[in-house]
Order: structure tokens, then sequence, then C-alpha cells
């Protein structure tokens, strides 16, 4: 029989299952850390080709209003027009520099009539809660740029209260304005202030950091091998087991065979003698009881 004959076992298949079953999920686990990467770094390739790109007319670069190509996020565009300062709102619950407070959104109607949405930056909470106090727009004609982000849509259970927004709803904005308005994308306004460090202050430079999940993609691939190293490692231990306690087994059987046999011993004299002693004894009591 083979030494290995033991893996045909239900035991060990159910081992076997086992292990496949936990190869298949860290596999899985690593090819979604390897799409995240793919993803991240195609982030890093539009900050690279759009961040700091001349800017383009708006119109150019979001032909359909309603509409937004992802791989258009961060390019800078132009805007000419005029902020609508009546129809300002804010978004609340926006971090920054680990703070939490709001983004003020103000809509920029354009010289054809449109509103384009213009996030103008951060500005922190009040002690009770309520927006602090910020600059205001400009007013009047004027050109300015913004880099492009996708609308943020709605958020379950998460309402406007006035002029609280809970997100960027490019749809809800349109509709509180009025007018025809850029419902796929925003703008994110390029500051070129002086006063820059005076609220509204300026959204961050996005990072450049494609993040660790090339490493954690490595790392399940790594268990997924080890589950079977370990399984190999199980059964060669219980290989060698089986091999020890049969070859144990078959020493006691070669030292009893290899055991001298005793001889029998020979009747000397007085053994005779005894045994001719004993017989007449015997007959002698056989006669007394007739």
């Amino acid at each position: 029989m083979s030494r290995w004959a033991f893996l045909r076992s239900p035991r060990w298949a159910g081992y076997l299952a086992l292990v496949i079953v936990f190869a298949v999920a860290c596999c899985a686990l690593g090819t979604w850390q390897l799409n995240r990467r793919a993803e991240a770094l195609t982030e890093v390739a539009r900050i690279d080709a759009n961040y700091d790109a001349d800017p383009i007319p708006v119109a150019e670069a979001l032909p359909d209003p309603a509409s937004f190509d992802p791989d258009a996020r961060w390019r800078v565009v132009s805007l000419v027009g005029e902020y609508l300062t009546d129809e300002e709102v804010v978004i609340r619950n926006r971090p920054f520099a680990g703070s939490s407070g709001f983004e003020v959104v103000t809509p920029f109607r354009l010289d054809d009539g449109t509103v384009f949405f213009v996030n103008r930056g951060w500005i922190a909470q009040a002690p009770n809660g309520r927006p602090s106090e910020y600059a205001a727009p400009p007013t009047g004609q004027m050109e300015i740029t913004a880099r492009l982000k996708a609308g943020e849509g709605t958020i379950s259970g998460r309402t406007a209260s006035g002029r609280e927004l809970a997100t960027i709803d490019l749809d809800e904005l349109a509709e509180r304005v009025g007018e025809p308005s850029y419902t796929g994308a925003y703008g994110i306004q390029v500051q070129d202030r002086t006063d820059a460090n005076e609220p509204p202050l300026a959204a961050a430079r996005p990072e450049r950091d494609e993040g660790p999940h090339l490493s954690y993609a490595l790392q399940w691939y790594v268990f997924a091998l080890l589950a079977f190293i370990g399984l190999g490692w199980a059964a060669n231990q219980e290989r060698k087991a089986l091999a020890e306690a049969s070859g144990s087994m078959t020493e006691r059987e070669r030292a009893r065979a290899a055991r001298p046999k005793r001889e029998p011993r020979e009747r000397s004299d007085a053994d005779v003698e005894d045994a001719i002693l004993d017989e007449r004894s015997l007959d002698e009591h056989s006669l007394d009881r007739r």
C-alpha cells in the first residue's frame, strides 16, 4: 500500500476542500486590492494630467451640461459671468485639516445664461453649530477658474435645512436656482486672491498616493500559498507518524522471531524414577478404592 494512501480518506478530502475555499477567498481579496490600486493609479494620472493644466472654456470641457466624463476630473475650466450671491448655500459636515465645517457653494451665471455651481471653499463651524463668518463673493462681471468634480447626488435620510444642504446635489441646486444649469459637474474655485488665508479656505491639493493596495494584494496571495504549504506539511507529518508506527511493529515482530526457542530438557534418571513411583502410587490408590 502506498505511504500516501491516507490522503484518499474523507478526512483529508475535507481538509483539502477547506484549503481550496480559503485560497479562493484570499485570491479574490487580492484581486480586489489590485483593482483598488488600479483605480488609485488612474486618479493619480488624472491629477498629473489635469490639475495644473491650462484652463479651457467650460463649454468645451462639458459639451453636455447634464453629463460628466470621469477623465475630466480636476480639469481646469475658465468661467466668465457673475455670482448669484442670493442663491448661495453651504454644505454641512465637511472635514478640513482635522476639523468639521461647511463648504460654500455659489451659483455662477455664465454669459450664455447657463448657471455653473462653484465651490468657493471651506468655512469653520461656529460654537452654535452654524456657519462662521466668511467673505462674500465679488460682485459684477468677472472671469474665474475652477477644477471640475462630479456632483454628489443625495444621501438617504439627509435632507436640506434652509440654505444648509447635506451634499452637493446639483439637481437640487438647479431646482433652487430655477435656471438652466450644469448638473453633471461643479467646480472647485482656483483661488488667486491675496487674502487666501481668509475663509472660505481653498481646498487642499489632492494627494498623489496609490495607497498600500499592492502590498495588501501580495499578502493575500501569500496567505493562499501558505495554506497549501501548511496542508502539505501536515500531510507529511501524518505520513511520518504512520511510518514510525508501522516500523515499530515490524521491529517487535523481528525481535520476537529472532528470540532463541527453548529446547526441551532431557529427562534425567531421577526424573524417570519419580515417574515410576508416581505411577505405582496411583495404581495402589486405585486398588484401595476397590
